[in-house]
């Protein structure tokens, strides 16, 4: 596989698409510390359009807690191999700078499903999502957009989003990928010991197995989990969990 075209700044990318415009062009937005779940997603943009885009940010306006940024991993030279590895074409890697010249002085609101689960935890969290991927969908101009079903609740705002802005661009869920235990893969979990690690399973065979909400959230808190949240919406059961100080997130269909 070729070494992925990276460009890093906003001249650059309007240019290249420029170049491309004809083109199907698949797109995988993330914050790097990319992990198999990442990897699927690239290999699906890869398999179903021309030109396979990844970007890397680390998008400080989605985070609560300056903690919480500081602490996210940062694997820039595994992430450009699994871009190769994958058939990815392009890596668009801006600062922050690049891609918020207004200094963030304007941003995306919903003021529904944003409140909820996630939401209503972590105020502004969606906002600072929507407003970067908005910027990210207007920058790249995607056919396609892949993003995993772990991050349910983003996933539904991203379409309602595309809809509600008449974007020119199809939003497609994937499954999410878990390692052998059932843990849904995630940037977070390097942060997890190999203890807490093989704990954390247990989320999502408690999810998957107890009748109610009730009772997951008792099991769990039972096996030493904080929840944040544990609740069933449309057909859907959602959690939020704390294993040590790492936030972890997964949700199962009903």
């Amino acid at each position: 596989m070729s070494q992925p075209i990276i460009l890093k700044t906003t001249k650059e990318l309007v240019q290249w698409r420029k170049s491309v415009q004809n083109r199907p062009v698949g797109f995988v937005p993330t914050m790097g510390a990319l992990h198999e779940g990442h990897a699927s997603l690239l290999k699906k943009s890869r398999a179903e359009n021309d030109i396979s885009v990844l970007s890397i940010f680390v998008n400080p306006t989605q985070f609560n807690q300056a903690q919480d940024l500081e602490k996210y991993p940062r694997t820039w030279t595994a992430d450009v191999s699994v871009a190769q590895v994958t058939g990815t074409d392009i890596i668009f890697s801006p600062t922050f700078e690049e891609i918020y010249p207004d200094n963030y002085n304007f941003s995306v609101h919903e003021n529904d499903f944003s409140h909820l689960l996630c939401g209503a935890s972590r105020p502004g969290h969606f906002q600072g999502v929507l407003t970067i991927v908005l910027k990210l969908f207007n920058l790249v101009q995607p056919t396609r957009v892949y993003m995993g079903e772990k991050d349910h609740q983003q996933l539904q705002l991203m379409k309602k989003m595309v809809d509600a802005l008449f974007l020119n661009t199809e939003v497609i869920g994937c499954p999410t990928v878990r390692n052998s235990e059932g843990l849904a893969l995630s940037s977070r979990n390097a942060r997890l010991t190999d203890e807490e690690r093989e704990n954390s399973s247990l989320i999502y065979k408690t999810i998957s197995t107890a009748k109610t909400a009730q009772d997951a959230r008792a099991a769990l808190e039972k096996a030493g989990f904080k929840i944040d949240y544990l609740v069933d919406v449309e057909n859907r059961r959602y959690v939020a969990a704390y294993v040590g100080e790492v936030r972890l997130i997964d949700n199962v269909q009903l």
